[in-house]
């Protein structure tokens, strides 16, 4: 292995984790990474002072240029949109708060009602940690600019996640399966008391499978829905508990199809958000595992 692809290596982890964070899809993430490569290639390491933030610079660029042609895509997307799956490879990474934080789906979903430039700015400085100078030379804005959307990121991000307190992930897991647990023999008090009163059911399918078109809220209308979904797996299909994007899952299967995936927020000791994937160009890569670290 040539110094350039050792360099890189060795990094791989933490420029996944940018990518991914700041695109929502690991499909994407690795598509960058390995565009970013090539241009790493053709670099002359004697002039690379920080290999780190030389990398870290590379790889933002050529996330931002995906996410900007993604976000076009967007306007004609069919329902919620919802970032692609990850299966984080080690269990390290929920024993650090902020990373597992960072790439939960809440978080994500927070992320989205950011410009591309804020996205990159603070998931930069607030998941990574580098300073307001790297960050400007990584999206080409000033130093004064980036410290501007730097603020505005963080306002924006904490007013919607004005809840969020780490759990315990061996809580979170057994409050999930005790809700499935109740919902799959029919106790509907037991799945009540699991559910935040305003509890939300995303689901995000692109018009491809049947699915929510638009979020479903409330305690009562979601332990319907999943009721629904459970009666219609029980019959025809399995689910088979997994951990997604450091937070409990459940993969749903109808005879040998793999139909999607469910990740689970809890917050307070209650269910307050599941998120659906049922859109199949988001499942192909979801059960390859991913290095993530900061």
């Amino acid at each position: 292995m040539n110094e350039h692809a050792e360099r890189f290596t060795l990094l791989r982890p933490l420029l996944f984790t940018i990518a991914y964070e700041i695109l929502g899809s690991a499909t994407e993430a690795d598509d960058v990474l390995q565009e970013s490569y090539l241009r790493w290639a053709e670099v002359d390491l004697a002039g690379v002072q920080d290999t780190k933030a030389y990398l870290a610079q590379l790889v933002t660029r050529q996330a931002l240029n995906a996410l900007r042609a993604q976000t076009r895509r967007r306007e004609d997307y069919i329902g919620p949109w919802l970032p692609e799956p990850l299966l984080v490879e080690s269990k390290d990474a929920s024993a650090d708060v902020v990373l597992a934080e960072s790439v939960s789906m809440a978080m994500l979903v927070v992320l989205e009602t950011l410009t591309p430039d804020e996205r990159a700015v603070f998931v930069l400085r607030e998941v990574f940690g580098f300073s307001h100078d790297e960050i400007a030379a990584a999206v080409g804005r000033s130093v004064a600019s980036v410290r501007q959307m730097a603020h505005r990121a963080r306002e924006n991000v904490q007013s919607r996640r004005k809840r969020f307190e780490p759990v315990d992930p061996q809580t979170s897991a057994e409050i999930t399966m005790r809700f499935f647990a109740a919902a799959s023999t029919g106790d509907v008090d037991g799945l009540m008391e699991l559910l935040a009163p305003d509890v939300v059911w995303t689901a995000d399918s692109a018009g491809k499978r049947s699915a929510a078109r638009r979020p479903v809220t409330g305690a009562e209308r979601v332990s319907k829905l999943i009721l629904g979904l459970l009666r219609v797996a029980g019959e025809e299909g399995r689910l088979e508990p997994a951990v997604y994007n450091n937070a409990p899952a459940l993969k749903l299967y109808l005879g040998d199809s793999f139909e999607g995936i469910v990740t689970v927020e809890v917050a307070d000791g209650k269910i307050s958000h599941f998120y659906a994937m049922r859109n199949p160009d988001k499942l192909t890569g979801v059960d390859i595992p991913r290095a993530i670290s900061r």
